[in-house]
């Protein structure tokens, strides 16, 4: 895995004989990336319609998504070879929808991201330029960021962002005088009338894309190589999600007391949450009101960076392995023997400086531009929403193959806690994604 591995990035060559507070840093990335303004209005909206009723629904998330990106990070460690060789190993038509959803899922996720941390910059700047124009600014300044600064670099300012999204939103939640009664009850799993595919959205989507499978490449770019680290990853991991956990129990607690009692509806989408700092204005000051959009911000830019990031280096070795498959005359995209990345064939030494990592990032920022001045296709709406929505599943289930097989040394394969929820994640992502193609207008 050397391709992929930032020499220096975790401060000592060997795994340390204890898994220090110092070391963390990839789960905090991973869990920033995958918690966005979606995620936000999707809790927020939870806390108004059923107040604290599906606490528990939030929480039993941050599990499964704890139990996901563990199984991402155990893989790469224990067998040094990244996810994309193992999905690989199970067969050709793994290459065929990964190709295909990567490059569908970049042009539409990247015109989002773009339009979701333009929207708080546009409510703190009201005189200043339109949306569109803020949009097209933080897509740029993502490119730049990520072009020019390698992991260790992206990390410290995830970190940041994750700070500061997180001391906004638990302190707008203290600040909203919480009834600590209800928020123990919200623990009990009670399902109110017509919130079954409600709650099961609830456990699934929060922190829940693409990024939960860059967890493994982040780990390596770290500098964590190998089963030596296998501690240090799932305290990594653990810190990362129960920050997460934190974070969402905050938002819903948001979402309860400030709309569910008074009744307030909040805008669809991302907007939802330019409304709510309009209600944090009229009851608490526009002190408040500019704090919760800033930490808006924060928490829609650092997804923006992560994907830009994680995703490019997903789409690097699965662009390398497609070329070194095709030069050797052997099948597309299969396993190397050496374990590297995309990098190691270019002879860069990293990842993020190979042509298929910035064409990535190129593709991710400009193309999506469009969309931003036109409706959104048709065609290209269902496509997306069809391959986003089996995502999820196609990752439970290979890491749930992956993981028990032959592919994996036997001391570092599942257990039957490993098993249990990974085989419920899996159920779980099957039936939402039944629902969502469902919901698509066909």
């Amino acid at each position: 895995m050397a391709g992929i591995t930032e020499e220096g990035a975790s401060g000592s060559a060997a795994p340390p004989r204890r898994a220090g507070w110092r070391l963390i840093g990839p789960g905090i990335v991973v869990a920033a990336t995958g918690v966005g303004a979606g995620d936000l209005v999707a809790t927020l909206v939870a806390g108004s319609r059923y107040g604290y009723t599906l606490l528990w629904a939030a929480v039993i998330g941050c599990l499964v998504k704890i139990s996901l990106a563990e199984a991402c990070g155990r893989w790469h460690l224990a067998t040094g070879r990244t996810l994309f060789e193992g999905w690989r190993s199970l067969g050709r038509w793994t290459t065929g929808y990964f190709g295909v959803y990567v490059v569908v899922w970049g042009f539409v996720y990247g015109a989002t991201a773009m339009s979701s941390s333009a929207l708080p910059l546009a409510a703190l700047f009201p005189d200043g330029p339109g949306l569109r124009t803020w949009a097209v600014v933080t897509g740029l300044v993502g490119l730049v960021f990520v072009w020019w600064g390698r992991y260790p670099v992206v990390e410290k300012a995830m970190a940041v962002l994750v700070g500061v999204m997180f001391v906004v939103v638990v302190y707008v939640a203290v600040r909203v005088a919480p009834d600590l009664g209800a928020v123990l009850a919200g623990l009990a799993p009670v399902l109110p009338d017509g919130s079954l595919l409600y709650s099961l959205g609830l456990v699934g989507g929060v922190g829940g894309t693409i990024t939960m499978a860059a967890y493994g490449y982040w780990v390596n770019a770290k500098g964590w190589s190998g089963p030596g680290w296998m501690r240090v990853m799932r305290l990594d991991n653990r810190v990362a999600y129960l920050t997460t956990g934190i974070f969402v129990v905050a938002m819903l607690i948001i979402g309860a007391e400030l709309l569910h009692s008074s009744r307030i509806a909040l805008e669809g989408g991302d907007r939802g949450l330019v409304d709510l700092g309009e209600v944090l204005a009229d009851r608490y000051g526009s002190a408040t009101a500019t704090l919760f959009l800033v930490g808006f911000f924060a928490a829609s830019f650092s997804s923006l960076i992560g994907v830009w990031h994680g995703v490019s280096l997903l789409f690097a070795d699965f662009a390398g392995r497609l070329r070194r498959g095709r030069a050797r005359g052997g099948p597309a995209g299969g396993a190397a023997a050496d374990g590297g990345v995309a990098g190691d064939a270019e002879g860069t030494g990293a990842p993020e400086r190979t042509t298929a990592f910035r064409a990535f990032l190129l593709w991710l920022t400009f193309p999506p531009m469009l969309l931003l001045f036109l409706d959104r296709p048709f065609g290209l709406v269902v496509a997306y929403g069809v391959l986003g929505a089996f995502f999820m599943p196609f990752l439970a289930t290979t890491l749930l193959w992956l993981l028990n097989s032959r592919r994996t040394p036997p001391e570092w394969r599942n257990g039957p806690l490993s098993n249990a929820m990974l085989a419920a994640a899996g159920l779980l992502f099957v039936v939402l994604c039944v629902q969502q193609v469902r919901e698509l207008p066909w």
